[in-house]
């Protein structure tokens, strides 16, 4: 429910001319392949057009999180000959601003505590089907949360519409958010926000513009432009990349095909992997990199990287 003439809640700001671009790793385990697609290909993105390229840790998840682990990601990437522009910036230091940002939904009326559990919802005969992310939150509480119940966590209300964006690689999607996932979750009841409404807020504080990652995270991409319109926020340009998997076909998991230099058998071939990495992206590196440094592969990826050679499907990557 848009509640203004054009379209926000609240002042829009213009994109910044420049590519900003960023790569977002959780430090709650060790980066492997999938994470270096992901990273060489947000950054080729952004330096082809003369960009900047930054680091944010995610780590709002502090349960979950590995000691050591952001110093291991960091490392992992200079490996890799990748280089970030500016200091690197963490989710737990940006609480204050999702709070900010978390009240002003509030005061327009367009979100509402919710009492229900994951099996309450899955019970839900009013559900009316599985969406991309399970059961579509069927909107219990949207006429208010039961006096008895206590706050589970904090929904925004879904307009009953198509959420259409244009992804670089996979042409135009759409999503109508009440049949994909319903009123979806902004803040836990413990107080903890969930990674929806911070994702979007971290990018708007850092002037991203151009955001590029796995194609795992397309489905929720519709989420975060609905946030962006509701807080007047300016859309960066997606690109969601092909995703590496496994010789079983399925996604990489946290254990699988690990980079660290602590952990990894591979140490030492970063060069061989990187130029696999720019096959894998679609680009034909030439015979004359073989062995050359990982900052020289880097240096030929962003002449010649185009979205366009980004290939149809993912798959292994073998070296």
């Amino acid at each position: 429910m848009l509640l203004a003439n054009d379209n926000s809640l609240f002042v829009n700001k213009k994109l910044d001319c420049c590519t900003v671009g960023r790569f977002a790793p959780s430090p709650t385990g060790a980066l492997h392949t999938g994470s270096l697609v992901a990273a060489v290909g947000s950054y080729l993105m952004a330096k082809h057009r003369g960009g900047r390229w930054l680091l944010r840790l995610d780590d709002l998840d502090a349960p979950r999180q590995v000691p050591g682990m952001a110093e291991d990601i960091m490392r992992t990437l200079e490996l890799f000959g990748l280089q970030w522009d500016g200091e690197v910036t963490r989710q737990s230091r940006h609480v204050e601003e999702y709070q900010r940002y978390f009240k002003l939904l509030q005061h327009a009326g367009v979100v509402y505590p919710c009492g229900c559990s994951r099996k309450e919802i899955a019970r839900s005969t009013s559900a009316p089907h599985i969406g991309d992310e399970g059961i579509p939150y069927p909107g219990t509480c949207r006429v208010g949360i039961k006096t008895a119940l206590a706050i589970r966590s904090w929904r925004v209300q879904v307009p009953e519409e198509e959420i259409c964006f244009s992804d670089l690689r996979m042409g135009c999607i759409s999503q109508v958010l009440p049949v994909s996932c319903g009123d979806f979750v902004v803040r836990r009841g413990d107080g903890e926000f969930a990674y929806q409404l911070a994702v979007v807020v971290d990018d708007y504080l850092s002037g991203v513009n151009q955001v590029v990652r796995g194609e795992d995270l397309l489905s929720s991409t519709p989420r975060q432009i609905y946030l962006q319109r509701l807080l007047g926020f300016p859309q960066p340009n997606y690109c969601h990349l092909p995703l590496v998997t496994g010789p079983d076909g399925a996604k990489l998991s946290k254990r699988d095909s690990l980079l660290s230099p602590h952990v990894s058998t591979g140490t030492g071939r970063e060069q061989v992997l990187l130029l696999a990495v720019l096959r894998f992206l679609g680009l034909n590196p030439p015979q004359e990199l073989t062995g050359a440094a990982c900052h020289a592969i880097l240096q030929w990826g962003v002449i010649h990287f185009t979205a366009l050679q980004l290939p149809v499907q993912g798959g292994t990557i073998t070296i």
